[in-house]
Order: structure tokens, then C-alpha cells, then sequence
């Protein structure tokens, strides 16, 4: 028998708040197996041992597993809006290094908490990019050194699929393939930002030999909105059959907003976690 799918919540849904042990309990309440958290220092404080072993406690009272950790991709979130940017692929050596940092402290939640991966942006998003922030050869190197501070603690960088000329999935795909000295770093397909950028199902098999976890959420192809499945313009049914195509049986994890208060936004997850299992099946 085959093993059963599983699916969770990111923490980007509590993003503007402080994460706490109300929100995982909210989550398992409406059936979901895992989370995967957001690394940004309003949110929740990976810098902080103390927050650290708190997380530990309130995933073990909500039954849930920490499938992964996003790594920290700004300094601050409020409101909707970033703080200033961290850049993995910035060629100023100074902007690397603290982006460096943050990723390599994000990493070390691993030592108190096993998860398996850590999803990391190549670069800034073009519409917010600077000329020095998306450096393919800042990346690699930042890659390379991420990744082998990963190993030991078993977890594997995978680079998410974000709309800049470094992140597309073929240019992922050559960047994994042709210029990583090491050979095990994964890609991040997220579905909303493959949808903006081009084609969900050619980018689902581009990545197909790479993929490793997901961000499931929706948008109507213009704007990054972290909608529901469902509520934007994503071919689910059409994604969801070159998802079984590829063979890819790992986490769907849900990275939606809260467009609404979050139990109304869980109660929806609930709904398209349901028509994706039909689709599935």
C-alpha cells in the first residue's frame, strides 16, 4: 500500500503575528500533519534558543511534525510589507555574509528540532531587486556553503521557484545540475509563483528530477496573492495529474495568506485539501 500523502500549513499564514501555541493547535485542529515555519525575526525568533524549544513544546502539543523551515528572506515582516531584504546571491560580500548568517542560524533549529528541509530564495524577486542582489555566482557559493552546513544535521537546501531570472525552474534545474559542487540540493516548486512567471505544468516537469517539497497556493497569474487552491487561476486538475505524472508523493504543503480571520481560511484550505485528495485519488 502505498504511503499516505501528507499535507501541511506554513506559518505564513500567521506572517504579520508572532507565532505562537494557539496558532499549531488551530492548524492540527482542522487535520492538517505538518508545518513548515518562517524564518523572519517578527515572526518567529530563530535567533532565540529559548523560542526554539518553546516551538519543540507546542508541536508536540499539537501533534504535528516540522517538515521544514523557510529561511529567512528579510529582516522584519508587518503589515504585509518587508523589512530590508537578505540576499543569498548579492555580490556584495557584506550583504552575502548577513544573509549567510541568518540562513546558517535558521539551519541550526535542526539541532533541537529534526525537519527535513530548508527552503531558500536564490536572490530578491526582480520587481524588488537591486543590480548587485541576484549574482549567480554569489548564489552558488552561498548554496555550496549552506548545504554542507545542512548535511550533518540531515536536511536538505531546497531552492525555491520565485520570480527572478535565477529562480525560473530551468534555470534551477542548470543551476543544480551544472554548477553546485555538491550534488543533493533540492527545488521548492511553488505553485503560485510558477503561475506568474509561465507555465505550472511545464514547470513541474522541468523540476520534476529535483522536486523535493512544495508551496501550494493560488493567484490570478499577476500578483503573488497566496490564495486558497482553487480561488485564483491555477489548473489544479491539470497540475495535480503532472504532480501524480512525475511521481512526486512528498508534502503538499500550503502556503496561503490570511485573506480573512484564519480559522476562515483554514476551514477553506480544509475544502481544497479535500478536492485535491479527489483529484489524487
Amino acid at each position: 500500500m502505498a504511503a499516505k500523502r501528507t499535507f501541511g500549513i506554513s506559518s505564513h499564514l500567521y506572517h504579520n503575528a508572532r507565532l505562537g501555541r494557539d496558532h499549531l493547535l488551530e492548524i492540527a485542529t482542522f487535520g492538517f500533519d505538518s508545518i513548515e515555519v518562517f524564518a523572519t525575526s517578527t515572526h518567529f525568533d530563530y535567533r532565540n534558543p529559548a523560542a526554539v524549544a518553546d516551538l519543540q513544546e507546542w508541536l508536540g502539543a499539537a501533534g504535528l511534525a516540522l517538515h521544514g523551515v523557510h529561511a529567512p528572506v528579510g529582516e522584519s515582516f508587518s503589515a504585509g510589507r518587508w523589512g530590508p531584504m537578505f540576499s543569498l546571491a548579492s555580490s556584495d560580500a557584506d550583504r552575502r555574509a548577513r544573509a549567510m548568517a541568518e540562513a546558517e542560524t535558521a539551519l541550526q533549529i535542526g539541532r533541537r528540532i529534526p525537519y527535513r528541509v530548508l527552503v531558500a530564495h536564490l536572490g530578491i524577486p526582480r520587481h524588488q531587486a537591486a543590480p548587485t542582489d541576484n549574482s549567480r555566482d554569489a548564489a552558488r557559493r552561498s548554496v555550496d556553503e549552506l548545504q554542507a552546513a545542512a548535511e550533518p544535521l540531515g536536511i536538505t537546501v531546497a531552492l525555491e521557484v520565485i520570480p527572478n531570472e535565477l529562480s525560473q525552474p530551468g534555470s534551477l534545474v542548470y543551476f543544480l545540475e551544472a554548477l553546485l559542487e555538491r550534488p543533493n540540493v533540492g527545488i521548492c516548486l511553488d505553485f503560485g509563483h510558477a503561475h506568474m512567471d509561465g507555465d505550472v505544468l511545464e514547470a513541474i516537469e522541468t523540476v520534476s528530477e529535483h522536486l523535493i517539497t512544495t508551496h501550494v497556493h493560488d493567484n490570478r497569474g499577476r500578483t503573488d496573492d497566496h490564495l486558497v487552491p482553487f480561488e485564483g487561476t491555477i489548473d489544479w486538475a491539470g497540475a495535480l495529474t503532472a504532480v501524480q505524472k512525475v511521481g512526486y508523493d512528498g508534502t503538499l504543503m500550503f502556503e496561503v495568506a490570511a485573506f480573512g480571520p484564519s480559522k476562515d481560511v483554514l476551514q477553506r484550505t480544509r475544502k481544497a485539501r479535500e478536492r485535491i485528495e479527489q483529484l489524487l485519488a
